[in-house]
């Protein structure tokens, strides 16, 4: 006579605990939705038999829950790349049956580590923040023990996974079609203090320079570039020599050197090549338009939301970084290099 299959045996078979088999096969909360799966898949390969007094029914439905998006007022004012993933966000929750509820952060709550009221909801089952706000309020949020994922953020000091933009090689292939261009003298405007984004495009330019044999000319990398025109001119007007090509780090700043060049006399592309960095409208509405790296935000909402519904059914496992693919979109203001 066949011998009864008990938990035991399919706890030894998984190499799991007898209680997380109990757990999953009873229906009970305590192991994640993969876990249990394969629990139930294994009991029924190896005949074991269901108790109809200790089985509850288990049927898998979609994610319930509620969402906090979190982010400082100067990432929701920015109506391009910013301004618009929160939307797309939104749009990815609902298709997974999750409610999202939104929270700006303005600079004096950050700086006194003010814990929302939304996230002293108990209804409230995971967190995404968007961008940086600072590492010692983006802790104080984690160490409410929520589920919670970066978008375009990470540092050494925040525990939790991100899901970033691939930075360094979106930059090493935004100087690589300068290259191919013929471009030899080729400028960077950053701002490193800013965004760890901001310093790794940087690393990517550094790479991609070194890598085509490109000299590397030091007052044409401008670290603390700022989105302001008054500061544009004057780090323009300072070169003794201009580069015949830029590579922005943002629309933003993209944006305010073509103009600031043409407002020189200088003509874009003819004498000046210019690429940007995020496809906002800023590269869209220049004129001449702006070549850039186009950052996919539908795909960046889409794994954020992905990330965090994961994160909630596996609490202890490995903190993880998702790199995302940027493509590169040839529009007006690169061409040939002059000279």
């Amino acid at each position: 006579m066949k011998e009864k299959v008990t938990m035991q045996d399919i706890a030894e078979r998984l190499n799991l605990s007898k209680n997380s088999v109990s757990q999953a096969l009873s229906g009970k909360a305590g192991v994640s939705e993969e876990t249990r799966k394969l629990i139930l898949e294994i009991a029924s390969q190896m005949g074991y038999v269901y108790s109809s007094t200790n089985r509850k029914s288990y049927s898998p439905s979609p994610k319930k829950g509620t969402i906090a998006l979190i982010a400082s007022d100067f990432a929701f004012s920015m109506k391009s790349f910013f301004g618009e993933i929160y939307l797309i966000v939104e749009q990815e929750a609902a298709a997974r049956g999750m409610n999202l509820q939104i929270q700006s952060i303005s600079q004096g709550t950050a700086e006194q580590l003010l814990i929302p009221a939304i996230m002293q909801n108990q209804s409230i089952d995971g967190v995404l923040i968007l961008s940086h706000i600072t590492t010692d309020y983006i802790n104080s949020i984690i160490a409410t023990g929520k589920p919670t994922v970066l978008i375009d953020h990470h540092h050494p000091y925040i525990h939790a996974d991100s899901i970033l933009t691939n930075n360094r090689f979106s930059a090493f292939e935004a100087v690589r079609y300068l290259a191919e261009l013929g471009h030899r003298k080729i400028g960077i405007l950053t701002d490193i203090s800013f965004s760890p984004s901001y310093y790794e495009r940087l690393e990517g330019f550094l790479l991609a320079m070194n890598e085509f044999g490109i000299p590397i000319r030091e007052e044409w990398i401008l670290r603390d570039a700022k989105e302001n025109a008054s500061y544009i001119l004057s780090a323009i007007e300072s070169l003794e020599e201009q580069p015949s090509a830029w590579f922005c780090v943002n629309d933003g700043l993209s944006f305010l050197l073509c103009s600031t060049l043409q407002k020189l006399g200088v003509q874009i592309p003819g004498q000046v090549s210019i690429v940007s960095f995020d496809n906002g409208y800023l590269s869209q509405m220049s004129i001449p338009t702006i070549t850039t790296m186009d950052v996919n935000l539908k795909l960046y909402a889409q794994k954020a939301v992905e990330q965090l519904i994961w994160r909630m059914d596996h609490p202890n496992e490995p903190f993880t970084e998702l790199l995302l693919p940027t493509k590169l979109l040839i529009r007006q203001s690169t061409g040939p290099a002059p000279y």
